[in-house]
């Protein structure tokens, strides 16, 4: 994290001393790693989206607990998406680039306007290799869930197993990469804020940043204390008492910001002091550990709109809600990605020709903000739990 924050401070004063030769090999530096980010974008986002789901499994009694844990999963995700859009549109961030059509991401006036027909039918792919080719990030999202299912409901015959491994295995030498790629990562933001500070005005920095920050928190925040016990409320569980006995998972997961390394903690708290029955909470909590990222789902949103913005892209309400869906996507294969949420956003907006610069920005922060997304996941998967358990012992 110091070593961050050191990056950021020095890039940053390389870049305001105005020096073409420090300017130059800024711009060059920051290229290169905007083409590895983006060599990186689509397996990163096919292999996590396709694996997780198709390892999600279901055994013989456990069709009731899935569907259930499903059906919560995607509407609290889908929520938190959207109480984040609405901060987005009430707080509204400013632009930090001066002249945003310099990133090359502005929309020509002459841009040819889809209609919702046209848009739809775009999303939908008549070739497998085109949308890689493209980069159409919603038709990879929907290629990679349909195959992540239908691999889930194949019978476990040594052909399933095999393809499973086989895009397991790919997946683990995607990961080694990320891994050395973000290793180098201090690099790669001294660049991109000397990059940057040469553009900037420090006074746009520090309002349109705080106005970001107060919209991923605060969504983070609104979702925790009011959304997620509105939830309860409506299932007839009191949201104080939940909340009481599952403080302990809660605060783990806040300072090891890790619903994973949380994850034994938080079975353990559900069945031992909420009452949760324990066929439950060992079925129902490591999928919402997987899955359920109600605190990245926000982060991708605000921080996709926050970025595409400073390029110059126009936020329509079309453009926005497709945002929604693509964030709740990315959300759920986002399990297993070192940096969680940071890095798949990452991906998401390299794969778009976003200025992703501006996240070198944000990651100094990130580590506040991750703390909050982590608590909020676990605090979401402890209210799925109860819920589901809550469900099923009615109905028992």
């Amino acid at each position: 994290m110091l070593v961050w924050i050191g990056a950021l401070i020095v890039g940053a004063i390389l870049g305001l001393l105005q020096n073409s030769g420090i300017d130059n090999t800024a711009n060059f530096i920051a290229a290169i790693y905007v083409r590895l980010f983006q060599l990186l974008a689509v397996p990163t986002i096919v292999l996590a989206v396709t694996t997780t789901l198709a390892t999600l499994g279901s055994g013989p009694d456990a069709g009731r607990i899935f569907r259930h844990t499903i059906m919560y999963t995607l509407l609290t995700t889908f929520v938190a998406a959207l109480v984040g859009l609405l901060l987005y549109v009430i707080i509204a961030p400013g632009n930090m680039v001066i002249s945003a059509a310099e990133t090359g991401s502005q929309l020509s006036a002459d841009t040819p306007q889809l209609s919702y027909t046209d848009h739809l039918l775009s999303v939908i792919p008549n070739n497998i290799v085109k949308p890689f080719l493209d980069g159409n990030v919603l038709s990879l999202l929907l290629l990679a869930a349909a195959v992540g299912i239908a691999l889930s409901q194949m019978t476990d015959t040594p052909h399933k197993k095999s393809v499973v491994n086989f895009l397991l295995g790919i997946q683990e030498v995607l990961f080694m990469l990320i891994r050395g790629l973000i290793w180098t990562l201090p690099i790669g933001i001294l660049a991109f804020a000397a990059q940057l500070s040469s553009q900037l005005s420090a006074g746009v920095i520090a309002d349109s940043l705080g106005k970001y920050v107060a919209v991923v928190l605060g969504g983070n925040l609104l979702q925790f204390f009011v959304v997620l016990p509105v939830f309860l409320l409506l299932r007839g569980l009191n949201p104080i008492r939940v909340m009481t006995k599952m403080t302990p998972a809660i605060m783990m997961a806040l300072f090891t910001k890790s619903s994973a390394a949380t994850l034994p903690v938080t079975m353990q708290t559900a069945e031992e002091r909420l009452g949760v029955k324990s066929q439950i909470s060992r079925f129902v909590l490591p999928i919402c550990t997987t899955i359920n990222m109600n605190g990245c789902a926000a982060f991708i949103l605000v921080t996709s709109l926050f970025v595409m913005q400073q390029g110059g892209i126009e936020l329509t309400w079309t453009t926005m809600l497709t945002w929604v869906l693509i964030s709740v996507v990315s959300a759920i294969g986002n399990a297993g990605v070192p940096m969680g949420c940071y890095f798949l956003t990452l991906s998401l907006m390299s794969g778009i020709n976003a200025p992703i610069a501006v996240l070198g920005i944000i990651l100094p922060i990130y580590t506040i903000i991750d703390m909050v997304e982590t608590a909020v996941n676990v605090w979401s998967d402890s209210c799925v739990c109860a819920m589901t358990d809550h469900d099923l012992t009615d109905r028992t």
